[in-house]
């Protein structure tokens, strides 16, 4: 099984949703993640980690709000934002890191 670290350090983009299911504006994204994985399966990957299952890698990316997105290129941080948002702008988003 592939872990956290060998999925950001591969050669897709990966956008990281930090959510917690407790959290409202998390549950509204859902689908909007789950659409963007399918419609960009063959440019990005995406990985979705619960912040109270994994409070060491929330921790390591200091995540203080939920939801939190994270764009990985090659292991490092080029894009973050934290809040609900328009499926369209985090398309927008994601599109400037795909080759």
């Amino acid at each position: 099984m592939e872990s956290f670290k060998d999925i950001i350090n591969g050669d897709k983009p990966v956008l990281v949703d930090f959510y917690a299911a407790w959290c409202g504006p998390c549950r509204t994204m859902a689908p909007v993640i789950e659409s963007l994985g399918r419609e960009l399966s063959d440019s990005i990957r995406v990985l979705k980690i619960d912040i109270d299952k994994n409070f060491s890698a929330s921790n390591h990316y200091r995540v203080q709000s939920v939801p939190t997105f994270m764009i990985f290129k090659k292991g490092e941080v080029v894009w973050r934002a934290s809040g609900a948002m328009e499926k369209s702008l985090l398309l927008q988003q994601l599109k400037q890191f795909i080759d």
